[in-house]
């Protein structure tokens, strides 16, 4: 489904118009609920990992090292941290790996344990959208700063502008059986004010829909082979 019946089914839905449900408040809401879906897809995704198919571009951001300096953040398209590379100066990425303050020592400080600056070897995510490095990047003696930093992540949906609806061919990033969800999860709002009688009905195909969308993103890794392997118990 393109935006354009995207909308006309979210105002049909609620026996609405363009006067009664306006354009504004229609993007907003299927940007919410593109959202929303998007954060449930990747939280169920298995080993195939999602992107949002408007995306021109892959997944992975490059960043340029500041001799000394640890922190780094990323855009608010970030969503989850899957891996972190360093360029050494040999210009060759090395993954490294996260570490955590109580899983190292809770009498020494990272800080303190990585104070002298270096080629990196761990990262702490310490927000949603920033890391530290340790120990920090040296000035180019052990590491390449020119995009020394790179970062796989997974990132929020592709979301709607107003140009792109007044377009009306764009279509949402998620697999094409559960585009009619964001229509019912935009006229959800609308029905809690004005169309009370047809919430039960939206909220029980909301539901029914967003486990069909799970199942079926849970799933997707159809081509590797599922294989039953003996596990090793140790008897003392």
């Amino acid at each position: 489904m393109t935006i354009s019946d995207l909308v006309a089914e979210a105002r049909a839905l609620v026996d609405a118009d363009t006067t009664s449900y306006p354009a504004a408040d229609m993007l907003r809401r299927v940007n919410n609920a593109l959202e929303t879906l998007t954060a449930l897809i990747i939280n169920s995704d298995g080993t195939w990992q999602f992107d949002d198919t408007n995306y021109s571009d892959f997944p992975i951001g490059t960043y340029t090292l500041v001799a000394s300096q640890a922190k780094y953040s990323f855009n608010d398209k970030f969503l989850q941290l899957l891996e972190v590379q360093i360029m050494d100066k040999n210009g060759n990425y090395n993954i490294i790996k996260p570490i955590d303050q109580k899983e190292y020592d809770d009498l020494v400080p990272l800080e303190e344990a990585f104070e002298t600056a270096g080629q990196p070897i761990y990262y702490d995510k310490i927000s949603d959208d920033t890391i530290k490095l340790f120990p920090a990047p040296d000035n180019g003696i052990s590491v390449t700063l020119a995009s020394g930093l790179k970062v796989k992540f997974k990132r929020t949906a592709d979301l709607f502008t107003t140009a792109q609806v007044t377009t009306g061919t764009k279509v949402p990033g998620i697999a094409s059986p559960f585009h009619q969800l964001i229509a019912y999860m935009a006229a959800l709002p609308y029905a809690s004010s004005y169309k009370r009688d047809r919430v039960p009905l939206f909220e029980k195909k909301i539901d029914e829909m967003k486990k069909d969308m799970v199942k079926f993103y849970s799933r997707r890794e159809k081509d590797t082979r599922k294989q039953m392997t003996n596990k090793i118990i140790l008897f003392r």
